[in-house]
């Protein structure tokens, strides 16, 4: 292939000859941690030297780059290892009964709970790839396919979310004798208590239980707390269960990053990283430990927003081949689609993978949506541009900042460029490390969060405070030490309280947004602004209730008597204050 100045540093270091060169003009490259690597390989020879223009010096250092790199020979023929493995049509051979595999199946299962049928089979040659199995489950009108996968140890399993109560029945089919033509019946009860089944977008830019139930997803990250061993991830489940927060961003794969450098107690395939992976072979420890991680945050009322790629790596997960990456989406779809709170969110910072193009990733949304018929939210985060969430299979914007400062502030122009739910998964974190994304104080992440809810939105939290074991939050999860929590916990109570149970944002003065019902509802938010007054203009003849609500000191002062027409409210000339107008029935 011919090299030039828009090729990524990841297709030019997949060539060894032209590594060499890369490792020559970039003095530093094989040396760079993962995390840095991972960055380096998603930038072109272009933007690399845009970063690094004072460091590397002279001006025609790409031009001369390209020119060493002319001499490289092409590898493009090279065959992709790991290319998709078709499932055997003689499996089984034709003296093996059908329908002959033991079953277990329960009688009876919840509204929106996990329905799974567990199946005794072969296990000769690779399951994983030699067996295709599933089953189709039929209720009235209502007729839904689901995927099965090998479990290991010759057992099979199928699990579907029942989205309707009543009387169901379900027939397998694989090309494996013994597995196909299973039938069986069971019926579906109402849901336990918490139950309100998966979230939904509701009103074009909230969210809602298939119930009806009003959800306000209030999100931090732990990205690898899964990875962590069982002490450190008890730890993290007590301290949801004492939070404000119902949605959990986590990766799927392991982490290299900073604070972030010890093994996972699984590998998500069979082999080593000394030796290679068998990307053809899951690792069924691996995804047990995950899917009960998940269980347990859902009993806990907790969204699992799962991650499926992401760039930092060191174990080589995020640059497999094509065939290999469908294949695990496939897999993770049927183990995992099941749970009525999980989330799918492609990847983190997906614009960091090297290696995937525009193309791979609507490939991608295709298999996660049409291997999940429970129909779970879907989005694609970014680092430096954002996904085109314009996409139909798009549910929810998942966003990072892309402007070091501002953030919240622009919630309302990404509603109506988009018109769908704008959450802000990461606006920066709490913390004291010596990165920007990680360093802003309590009082800011409380600022953001009131900042994009009365702008329409909802923000995602993460904790960043250096400690001895280097257990930080945002990562391994453990404890939380910081001072948004609280804060936040406060925010989403106000929220709650709103009509419907949400903010919308309402058409304001200049120099603070508003949120709520025209006429009858306005939330007031000054942020980091400290007035000592506000006079407020409203239609004479409606009276209203006025709260001054200090959004720190979590405090709110119902000012006595009501308000109508052209009033004045004093304010104690402090920040992060709102002022809250209700109507007076």
């Amino acid at each position: 292939m011919t090299f030039t100045e828009k090729t990524r540093i990841g297709i030019i270091y997949k060539n060894e000859a032209a590594r060499e060169i890369l490792a020559r003009r970039l003095p530093d490259l094989l040396s760079s941690p993962p995390h840095m690597l991972s960055l380096f390989k998603s930038l072109t020879l272009e933007k690399v030297y845009a970063f690094r223009q004072e460091e590397l010096g002279q001006p025609d250092w790409v031009a001369e780059t390209l020119a060493e790199l002319a001499g490289v020979a092409s590898d493009s023929g090279v065959a992709e290892r790991n290319a998709e493995v078709a499932p055997s049509a003689e499996y089984e051979p034709s003296d093996v009964p059908e329908a002959s595999a033991d079953v277990q199946s329960p009688g009876e299962a919840e509204q929106w709970g996990v329905y799974e049928i567990e199946l005794k089979g072969p296990s000769h040659g690779n399951p994983f790839t030699d067996v295709e199995l599933a089953a189709e489950f039929k209720s009235g009108e209502k007729n839904v396919r689901m995927a099965g996968f090998y479990d290991g140890e010759g057992v099979y399993r199928i699990r579907f979310m029942p989205d309707a109560q009543g009387a169901w029945t379900y027939r397998t089919t694989s090309n494996a004798r013994s597995l196909s033509g299973i039938e069986g019946a069971f019926r579906v009860v109402p849901p336990s208590a918490g139950n309100h089944g998966p979230v939904r977008v509701k009103d074009t830019y909230h969210f809602a239980y298939e119930d009806g139930t009003s959800y306000i997803p209030v999100g931090t990250t732990c990205y690898a707390w899964t990875h962590q061993g069982d002490a450190l991830e008890e730890q993290t489940l007590e301290t949801l269960a004492a939070s404000p927060f119902n949605k959990m961003r986590m990766c799927v794969f392991p982490k290299s990053y900073l604070f972030n450098e010890n093994e996972p107690v699984y590998d998500p395939f069979e082999g080593s990283l000394e030796q290679g992976w068998d990307y053809t072979r899951f690792n069924p420890l691996f995804f047990r430990h995950l899917e009960n991680r998940i269980a347990d945050l859902g009993k806990l009322g907790i969204e699992a927003d799962l991650i499926l790629f992401h760039a930092y790596d060191r174990w080589g997960y995020s640059e497999m081949s094509p065939a290999a990456d469908d294949r695990y989406l496939r897999y993770v779809a049927a183990r995992l689609s099941a749970y009525r709170n999980v989330w799918w969110s492609l990847a983190n910072e997906y614009d960091l993978m090297w290696n995937k193009e525009p193309a791979d990733w609507e490939r991608f949304a295709e298999i996660v949506t049409s291997n999940d018929p429970a129909g779970h939210l879907i989005s694609n985060h970014n680092c430096f541009a954002f996904y085109d969430f314009s996409k139909p299979w798009v549910t929810h914007c998942s966003i990072q900042r892309i402007d070091v400062y501002k953030t919240s502030e622009a919630t309302t122009e990404w509603r109506e460029k988009w018109q769908k739910p704008i959450v802000i998964d990461e606006c920066a974190y709490e913390g004291d490390i010596d990165q920007g994304w990680g360093n802003i104080t309590g009082e800011e992440m409380t600022r953001r969060f009131w900042e994009g809810a009365v702008r329409g939105g909802y923000v995602g939290h993460g904790e960043t405070y250096l400690n001895p074991e280097e257990a930080l939050w945002w990562s391994k999860g453990g404890k939380l030490t910081g001072t948004s929590p609280d804060r936040i916990a406060f925010l989403r109570r106000i929220t709650e309280e709103s009509p419907g149970g949400v903010l919308n944002p309402l058409p304001s003065d200049w120099d603070v947004p508003c949120a709520g019902v025209k006429d009858e509802y306005y939330l007031y938010y000054f942020g980091f602004n400290q007035p000592r007054f506000r006079n407020f203009s409203r239609k004479p003849g409606t009276k209203y209730f006025v709260d001054v609500i200090d959004t720190w000191n979590m405090t709110v002062e119902r000012l006595e008597g009501t308000y109508e027409g052209a009033f004045r409210v004093e304010l104690p000339a402090k920040q992060f204050m709102a002022v809250r107008l209700t109507k007076a029935e």
